[in-house]
């Protein structure tokens, strides 16, 4: 057995152990609070009401800080049957969550907005994974730049977007061949 290929392993091993630590102090030094500042820009330009930037803090170095749009009326309510009761239907109006992972690096994810009731929510769309000092301003306004393109969409959604066919529509159904053009 070749005893510096173990020593350069178990290097290694302390070294990454040692990043999970000084990754969480980052997190609470500086990327927690450059989170809550940069965030709470985007919130005030969204002039949204029931958006709010939240800390996630229940559970000590998994903590996440993210920009919630809320949950509002969908505007869709579902009639009860023989009751004349209606039952409104809640959207949720998605997130941007920055959530600390077991080792202290950091996952940014995307919620997409659903609505309860009404299909399955998408699962969540993880951005990217990041070190805690290459998590800087220009990243979380890109960030935010995607989350917004992702409500957006979400909210504009329709049959007219491209599809892998390059044709003008999403094929619906068992033939997904483009039409044949001769």
């Amino acid at each position: 057995m070749e005893s510096g290929n173990l020593s350069s392993k178990i290097i290694r091993y302390k070294q990454v152990l040692e990043n999970t630590v000084n990754y969480r102090l980052e997190w609470h030094n500086d990327v927690k609070p450059m989170l809550l500042k940069e965030l709470n820009h985007v919130l005030k330009a969204l002039e949204l009401p029931k958006a709010e930037v939240l800390e996630k803090n229940n559970i000590e170095n998994l903590e996440a800080v993210v920009l919630d749009l809320g949950r509002t009326s969908s505007g869709i309510t579902e009639n009860l049957e023989d009751t004349g009761v209606k039952r409104t239907m809640i959207k949720s109006n998605g997130s941007l969550i920055y959530q600390q992972l077991f080792n202290g690096k950091i996952m940014v994810m995307i919620m997409s907005p659903h609505i309860e009731g009404y299909g399955e929510p998408k699962p969540p769309l993880s951005l990217e994974i990041l070190r805690p000092d290459e998590l800087k301003v220009p990243f979380v306004i890109r960030h935010a730049e995607t989350f917004l393109r992702d409500i957006t969409e979400w909210e504009d959604y329709d049959d007219e977007q491209p599809n892998k066919t390059g044709q003008g529509f999403n094929p619906i159904g068992f033939n997904t061949e483009p039409p044949n053009e001769e």
